[in-house]
């Protein structure tokens, strides 16, 4: 961004901040525009979103509250309107279409979406709702009844999503999201297509993707958790997902022979296999496009070197930790 006062470039930077929100304090890193030739500082509209979303996230996760695409999922599979939601649940009119749009419920507000997640605990505030004619009614509760016995037979299979993306609760270590699968999995389809890379420079590009997607959003991309290994940041039980996602038919993998009992494994497309774009934003799709073309021509050797100067990497490698995500704006930024 350049700057008003002179019009040359300015630094992107940022400091440790504590802000207050609902009476509790929370330390943020503050992003911010940096003219040197004047010395002051600037905003814009997207870091301050950032800025505020690193503060809401804090507190969401502190409190146990649902996050956006959450509240939007459970409001979908029930295929109710926003506001036909927020009155089943009691709350003012146009209350879940604010929550939708990034206002952070009230602690109450927020425990009782996350209770109705479930579809037997939706199914008995429905029945208890007087405000919906008999057919309609009805028929929201066949497809509450259809969604409990889909969940019963998708019960092994939920079991192992939750194993190989180890499932919780939004946190720090997950980009302040719940960990998506089918997400995560076209992320891997989209770099065997466009880059066909080895197995570990595949997890570099995952992790530049989730990390940078975080520093531009306050989010990141896929839910994943990172941990720091020997060979640079991985995703966490990297080895299992990728088993599952080649056995699956997201991708390919090819034994290639380096010579020496040496072989590798690289990630090739799924031939005719189409791309879900419609799972991501046009931010993280940008962000796929530029680390692609920013790391193509990178051997696995020289992507593991890079990331090993990032302080994510530095600060946890010995203990193997799992990385913050608050460690993206530490990340030394190559230009994509």
């Amino acid at each position: 961004m350049k700057s008003p006062i002179s019009g040359n470039e300015m630094l992107l930077k940022h400091s440790p901040t504590e802000i207050t929100f609902r009476k509790e304090n929370f330390k943020i890193r503050h992003l911010y525009y940096y003219c040197t030739t004047s010395a002051e500082e600037f905003t814009t509209t997207d870091l301050d979103e950032v800025n505020l979303a690193q503060v809401h996230n804090q507190y969401r996760a502190k409190h146990n509250l649902p996050f956006v695409e959450e509240m939007k999922e459970i409001r979908a599979k029930y295929g109710l309107s926003a506001p036909k939601m927020s009155e089943v649940l009691g709350f003012g009119t146009n209350s879940y279409r604010n929550y939708e749009n990034g206002e952070v419920p009230s602690k109450s507000n927020g425990t009782t979406i996350a209770l109705i997640s479930e579809p037997k605990a939706f199914r008995a505030v429905v029945e208890r709702y007087l405000g919906f004619e008999e057919k309609k009614k009805l028929r929201l509760l066949a497809r509450i009844d259809d969604l409990i016995s889909e969940a019963e037979l998708k019960k092994h299979e939920h079991c192992i999503e939750n194993y190989v993306m180890t499932v919780g609760t939004p946190s720090v270590y997950s980009g302040f999201l719940k960990p998506n699968l089918a997400k995560f999995a076209e992320m891997v389809a989209f770099f065997a297509s466009k880059v066909k890379p080895m197995k570990t420079k595949l997890n570099k590009l995952l992790f530049y993707s989730d990390f940078y997607t975080y520093c531009h959003t306050g989010y990141s991309m896929s839910g994943m958790k990172y941990r720091a290994i020997q060979r640079g940041p991985v995703p966490s039980k990297f080895h299992s997902i990728f088993e599952y996602l080649v056995a699956n038919g997201v991708c390919a993998i090819r034994d290639i022979n380096f010579g020496d009992d040496i072989v590798g494994e690289q990630f090739v497309a799924i031939p005719d296999r189409k791309f879900r774009r419609e799972l991501f934003s046009d931010t993280e799709l940008d962000i796929l496009e530029r680390i692609a073309a920013k790391f193509e021509t990178y051997s696995s050797r020289a992507i593991v070197e890079i990331s090993h100067l990032e302080k994510g990497w530095l600060e946890n490698k010995d203990t193997r930790n799992l990385i913050s995500y608050d460690y993206a704006f530490d990340l030394l930024r190559p230009a994509l």
